[in-house]
């Protein structure tokens, strides 16, 4: 209990300098809600004195101060020094070092294409045996982050390379509940019932949807992210994989299907602020305004877990806006997917304490730490939700744990070329009049040039 006495003079500093090591965490061990039990639980078998672990990934400024904040944790249980380097251009410097024969001991990558394209090449090592049976029992969707983990090796041989941790959340339809109670909708639980409301609202002379597909270089992208949602919602996850590596072509019924589908909700005049036309040029971040006009110029705003970022200052979670999940097909029978992204630790520089990371990274005090400060959603059904610091990221996080399958989004999965350019293209293309067949046609004569 000394840690909180207000001490003055010598005495202050003499505590300054007997510090305890749990004063430079970000949350004293034992306090609040956290899991402490699988911290010292880890530091009891684990000592690691004088071991170094060098780490790379994406993260920047404020998220490397929180990637920091959580490795604090597993160096004061262990002992061990982890350096953590951040890189706008991880993607690039991460195949350098490993060329160079020089690569950090764990690479975090923000995307399973160029993890899979570097243990394609034998610079990745697989992760520990029993790891993807311990994925599966405590992930939620658990074979799901197996099958995004697993990699074919320099052999052929297939393992689990990427350990998943940091995930967004793309299924998301956001409203203002002082809007929808006024005008007495009800949250959709099925995908007819979207639809039913989309009808209802505008029959009642309003308008359903804010769409805006504009991102400059990169526009189109948000429709890609409307078909690959309503894929999952049609067919079984085995058809959304063979999709996005191209076992099956760009132009089959099925896909043409998704595309159409999505063509419903922002073909339509009526259904979009503005007209279909508006949409294929109103910018993404300026799209979700029409939200917060009173009378509201839109309901309803499909969008990923990133774009509160964008809307009006002060706005407040659970008053001004929420959101739901953009719901399943009833009838297909195909569960709660989910859409998404995320981050996957995987090991470039093998050594033991490196291991012991990797395991780290089975704690819940691991996914604890940054749960409780900001940006942080985990699909490991241990945690304890009670210590999120933002309710939003809570209810975020409900829709990951109640998924029955996680795919990462199509688009960043396909070659550059599609994924970043025909695809984004092509929709802006459908959106504004082209037919579904043509424009789906026209992706995969581009795939085929480029294989």
């Amino acid at each position: 209990m000394t840690s909180k006495l207000f001490l003055s003079g010598v005495a202050a500093t003499a505590l300054l300098f007997a510090a305890p090591a749990w004063a430079q965490l970000v949350f004293e061990p034992g306090e609040g809600d956290f899991n402490w039990s699988s911290f010292e639980d880890f530091a009891g078998a684990h000592d690691l004195s004088g071991e170094t672990i060098e780490i790379t990934g994406p993260w920047t400024g404020e998220d490397a101060r929180l990637v920091n904040s959580v490795v604090a944790y597993f160096e004061e249980a262990t002992g061990a020094n982890v350096n953590y380097t951040g890189s706008d251009s991880f993607e690039q410097d991460i195949v350098i070092s490993a060329q160079a024969g020089s690569p950090p001991n764990i690479a975090v990558f923000p995307q399973p294409g160029l993890a899979a394209d570097m243990a394609s090449r034998g610079f990745l090592s697989p992760l520990d045996e029993g790891t993807a049976d311990w994925v599966r029992e405590n992930y939620a969707a658990g074979d799901s982050w197996v099958d995004l983990g697993t990699y074919a090796g320099q052999d052929g041989e297939e393992a689990l390379y990427g350990f998943f941790y940091k995930v967004d959340v793309k299924s998301l339809v956001w409203y203002s509940p002082e809007q929808f109670e006024e005008a007495g909708y009800d949250i959709p639980q099925t995908m007819q019932e979207l639809k039913d409301l989309t009808q209802q609202i505008v029959d009642d002379g309003a308008t359903p949807w804010c769409v805006g597909l504009g991102s400059g270089a990169a526009t189109g992208w948000p429709a890609t992210d409307w078909v690959e949602d309503i894929m999952l919602r049609l067919h079984a996850p085995e058809v959304y994989d063979d999709w996005v590596s191209n076992n099956m072509p760009f132009d089959d019924e099925r896909v043409v299907e998704a595309i159409e589908e999505f063509g419903w909700f922002a073909r339509n005049d009526d259904f979009v602020q503005g007209g279909a036309q508006a949409a294929a040029t109103t910018d993404f971040r300026d799209s979700p305004s029409g939200l917060f006009s009173f009378p509201p110029q839109c309901y309803m705003h499909k969008q990923a877990s990133f774009i509160p970022t964008f809307f009006p200052d002060g706005s407040q979670y659970g008053e001004d806006f929420d959101f739901f999940y953009f719901p399943a097909d009833a009838e297909r029978d195909l569960g709660n997917p989910v859409l998404g992204a995320g981050t996957l630790f995987a090991i470039t520089n093998d050594s033991d304490a490196t291991r012991v990371f990797m395991e780290f990274l089975k704690t819940p005090i691991a996914h604890e730490i940054w749960m409780a400060q900001s940006g942080f959603l985990t699909p490991f059904t241990e945690v304890n939700s009670d210590v999120f610091g933002d309710d939003s990221l809570r209810a975020m996080n409900d829709i990951l744990l109640e998924a029955t399958t996680f795919r990462f989004d199509a688009s960043d999965l396909m070659p550059g070329e599609i994924g970043a350019g025909a695809f984004w293209t092509g929709m802006v293309d459908f959106v504004t009049g082209a037919d579904a067949e043509d424009v789906a046609r026209t992706i995969q004569q581009r795939w085929d040039a480029i294989n």
